[in-house]
């Protein structure tokens, strides 16, 4: 039993099993990518807290971009409520306007056949006059 414990602590050891930790410690070769960021040091301690100072800023941008996305979805809803709440209003203008023109469409006709044919004449008349106009005013151009 005493050798399985054994056995077990060895395998958890990282130096027993990969070697010196130095190898470990060092900085990553050069992938030929050219980096914003100086390689302070070859200790591989002050590399790893840059990285790590990199993923913050990275992290705190990335929240940022986050905040600004969700405040921009909050403003397009409130954009649609307010449009919902204009359209209908719209759409209730429309049906009393229509409302409206119907009644003044019904009384023009009760109108007109009172009067008979004489208000045919007036607006073919109009017409008539309104075409000339147009006309002389086309040929003074």
């Amino acid at each position: 039993m005493s050798q399985r414990f054994k056995a077990q602590s060895s395998l958890r050891d990282r130096t027993a099993l990969l070697g010196s930790n130095e190898f470990y410690r060092q900085t990553p070769p050069s992938s030929g990518r050219s980096s914003p960021y100086p390689d302070h040091t070859p200790n591989g301690h002050r590399y790893a807290d840059d990285l790590e100072g990199q993923n913050d800023e990275n992290l705190e941008g990335l929240i940022g971009k986050v905040k600004m996305l969700k405040d921009i979805t909050i403003g397009i809803g409130n954009e649609v409520k307010d449009s919902t709440v204009q359209l209908a209003n719209m759409n209730d203008a429309f049906a009393e306007t229509s409302g409206i023109l119907a009644g003044t469409f019904r009384r023009m006709n009760n109108m007109a056949e009172r009067q008979g044919c004489r208000w045919l004449w007036y607006i073919i008349f109009l017409i008539i006059v309104f075409w000339f106009f147009i006309v002389v005013w086309w040929f003074r151009r």
